[in-house]
């Protein structure tokens, strides 16, 4: 019997095996189109630079006051930090000895050149869509830039998060390699956006919900960014940031200048208009616009418990103190009745950061103060001072409480256990 067992358990494990093996995302491989698609041409590194810029490379392979794509920065993740690397063309330290294929193997399987499994703090689960052509031009900047001889500094994983056998799972369950392949039923403009957009824009790396192992729905429906506390609404949906009523030219003032008449981009969102977006061309903003106007929109979700419930002497006794500090600190700029003055002011009279369920960010505003990007087409943005310094968590759960539920805004009231708990987050 327990033979038979044990030649039952390793047929199991065989199937299993078997299984995996069948199921394995191989690594998927797009040759160059020809040596001059990465060769140090000027129009070659232009086109580079552009790309990098669209992805916003820099922004994690630069840390603060260091030199550009020399890596160092630690990214916080919920399983450790991760250490971006240093991507310059030194030999010992960057991508000196990489050729262009070994390049296009990191964006779009996922690999280093010694074979290692990347992990998907690089987000290659979105630059797999990203074309040969413009991964070899993407190369030819690399290339380019100086030369850094800094050391790579090691990963600050948890185990087991920190072993290749876990990512050798992650990647089963969560990861394929694929080309981004263009609709017949949409136009150029909007193939040219879906690619931006789901590609080297990679913004469901934010706007969707995670999973407990970190995997991303891959959608846009929004979702708390880990680690950062900040939660970046759903594309899709009119009572988040949805775009389905915004015109197109709206759209294109808000990725590259961080404001429109109808919003106004804060928080880590600002340091991607900063960093990428602003240096958008006209055509390719327009088409992300045309792309993210297009989406499907999801159903409003369920209001918050609570929301609609009758306000009880604690609730109005709350409401009037925020009200007070509202009159106070907040006044002057937004307004008695709410609707401030676009894009300077931001209104809060039907602002839908303020009315989600989640207050997270109306919180962190008021605490850290809300700072628009500089850009070129807003140089020298208004913003907004901290009041982590001035009021209380009780007092900041009054006024967002206050700013939730008037002019029309209809959001359930926040606590100062709540405020509390997104103060101690840390800015980076």
């Amino acid at each position: 019997m327990k033979k038979k067992i044990l030649t039952a358990l390793a047929a199991l494990a065989a199937l299993i095996v078997l299984a995996c093996i069948a199921m394995w995302p191989r690594a998927h491989f797009v040759p160059s189109s020809s040596a001059a698609a990465f060769a140090p041409s000027a129009a070659n590194i232009a086109r580079g630079d552009y790309l990098a810029k669209a992805g916003d490379c820099m922004a994690c392979h630069t840390v603060r006051g260091g030199a550009p794509y020399a890596g160092g920065r630690m990214l916080a993740t919920p399983f450790g930090q991760v250490a971006a690397p240093n991507i310059t063309p030194d030999p010992t330290h960057g991508i000196g000895n990489w050729s262009a294929d070994d390049f296009w193997n990191a964006l779009h399987n996922g690999k280093s050149r010694d074979g290692r499994l990347l992990y998907p703090a690089f987000p290659y689960t979105h630059y797999t869509k990203v074309t040969r052509d413009d991964t070899d031009a993407l190369f030819a900047f690399m290339r380019s830039v100086p030369a850094q001889p800094i050391a790579n500094v090691p990963h600050a994983l948890r185990f087991p998060y920190n072993q290749q056998f876990m990512l050798a799972g992650w990647r089963l369950l969560y990861f394929k390699p694929a080309v981004f392949e263009a609709s017949a039923n949409q136009s150029a403009q909007w193939n040219r956006g879906a690619y931006l957009v789901e590609g080297l824009g990679h913004c469901s790396a934010c706007h969707s919900s995670r999973n407990q192992l970190g995997a991303s729905d891959g959608g846009l429906s929004g979702g708390l960014i880990p680690v950062l506390g900040w939660y970046a609404p759903s594309l899709t949906s009119d009572a988040e940031a949805g775009l389905g009523g915004w015109t197109v030219p709206e759209i294109v003032s808000l990725l590259r200048t961080g404001v429109s008449p109808r919003a106004t981009v804060f928080g880590p969102m600002a340091e991607v208009v900063q960093r990428s977006l602003q240096h958008l061309s006209g055509p390719d903003a327009e088409a992300m616009a045309v792309y993210l106007k297009a989406l499907p929109a999801t159903p409003s979700p369920a209001p918050a418990p609570g929301r609609a419930a009758p306000r009880g002497p604690r609730v109005e006794r709350l409401l009037a103190r925020g009200a007070k500090l509202y009159q106070t600190h907040c006044i002057d700029c937004h307004g008695a009745d709410g609707k401030g003055l676009p894009p300077h002011y931001p209104p809060l009279a039907g602002n839908r950061a303020l009315t989600m369920d989640s207050p997270v960010n109306a919180v962190r505003i008021v605490l850290n103060g809300g700072f628009a990007p500089s850009t070129a087409g807003n140089p020298r943005p208004y913003g907004m001072p901290p009041y982590a310094h001035v009021l209380g968590d009780e007092q900041v759960a009054a006024v967002v409480s206050y700013l939730r539920n008037s002019w029309g805004n209809d959001g359930a009231p926040v606590g100062a256990e709540e405020v509390n708990r997104h103060r101690a987050v840390p800015l980076d």
